[in-house]
């Protein structure tokens, strides 16, 4: 699918965003009550996403606890600086369209430094849920996979550890939602 189709998909699947009963009965399945309260605090855009991740690694088969708790939570971080779609697609277009000259003298801009402080928040997403999860009593693998899960990994290697084997698997279920 061609970015800006997807794009658009992206943002008109975040402004109809529904949870549904079975969608809350998974969530009791794979997450611990404390664990529920942080996957709550996410906009119902990300919470619908996690879900189709989780659903996509349900659906390879995968069994794993923590890679399960971790596709509900990797966006948790998300939650300390929301974004609207519209927001979420501002900056989607400023980064596809301005060199990042011109992004840099855009952050200076007054009326732009507070949203531009936000925006480092809302990537530093990975770093903050994954604090998030731990305070919440998640196992360790789990809030390593969430601090992980925009890591650039090279190509598959034939002896990877669970770590890695289970990041990728994220990785690929996030990369398809």
């Amino acid at each position: 699918m061609s970015g800006w189709r997807y794009r658009w998909r992206q943002f008109s699947w975040a402004l109809g965003a529904r949870i549904r009963e079975e969608d809350q009965a998974l969530v009791v399945r794979f997450l611990p009550p404390e664990a529920q309260v942080l996957f709550r605090r996410m906009p119902r855009s990300d919470q619908r996403h996690s879900l189709a991740v989780l659903r996509t690694l349900l659906e390879w088969g995968e069994t794993h606890p923590a890679l399960l708790q971790a596709a509900l939570l990797h966006d948790v971080g998300k939650a300390a600086a929301p974004l609207s779609p519209w927001e979420r697609a501002l900056l989607v277009l400023t980064e596809a369209l301005c060199p990042p000259s011109w992004r840099r003298i855009l952050r200076q801009l007054p009326l732009l430094r507070r949203w531009a402080a936000r925006v480092q928040r809302y990537r530093d997403h990975p770093e903050i849920g994954a604090a998030w999860a731990q305070a919440a009593g998640c196992d360790p693998l789990t809030v390593a996979l969430i601090r992980r899960h925009q890591e650039p990994l090279g190509p598959p290697q034939p002896e990877e550890d669970l770590e890695t084997r289970l990041l990728r698997r994220l990785q690929e279920a996030d990369g398809q939602n």
